[in-house]
């Protein structure tokens, strides 16, 4: 089932910052291209770059993968929720500083962090292209936002785009 791009009513104006970076086409392709660019550019960085930060008070790069993980975990659980039609769970805002504060990665390889990666992106991939046209339009309350989980979908792709060009800014060109 083909999942069309969100209006821009069905999540935070917030989000417009990651569906911007989202490329037309079929949604199912670009999930599945942004997996890929996202493991081939995480695996091609130098190792004496991963436990990295650019400044004080910035993430690793290993800390923005394992982030970028959390995030769609987190992500996908609101898909789930909208999908079955609960709006009676609350959702509140993820802080991604104190996930970041409490995630070991020091001790993780960039390989291990990949394997985890693949992981949650299979899991969203198989909720997603399992919903219904109905059900990818179903909103939720998320933080104070409706959000749907076709919205949620372009958010996961853009997020990942976001944060390699955050690197490629910040990281690499040292």
């Amino acid at each position: 089932m083909p999942i069309k791009p969100p209006d821009a009513g069905e999540y935070n104006p917030y989000f417009d910052r990651y569906i911007s970076l989202v490329p037309a086409g079929d949604f199912e392709e670009l999930l599945n291209e942004n997996t890929t660019e996202a493991i081939n550019f995480f695996a091609q960085l130098p190792e004496a770059l991963h436990d990295y930060s650019y400044g004080r008070d910035k993430w690793t790069i290993k800390q923005v993968l394992l982030h970028i993980t959390d995030t769609e975990r987190v992500m996908q659980y609101r898909a789930l929720m909208a999908a079955r039609g609960d709006n009676e769970t609350p959702q509140s805002a993820m802080n991604e500083n104190i996930f970041a504060q409490n995630a070991a990665v020091s001790n993780r390889s960039m390989q291990d962090l990949l394997a985890e990666f693949t992981i949650v992106r299979a899991s969203t991939n198989c909720l997603l292209q399992n919903l219904t046209s109905e059900q990818t339009t179903w909103g939720i309350i998320a933080n104070g936002h409706i959000i749907t989980p076709r919205a949620i979908g372009y958010i996961i792709i853009g997020h990942v785009l976001h944060h390699i060009n955050i690197i490629n800014e910040r990281y690499l060109k040292q």
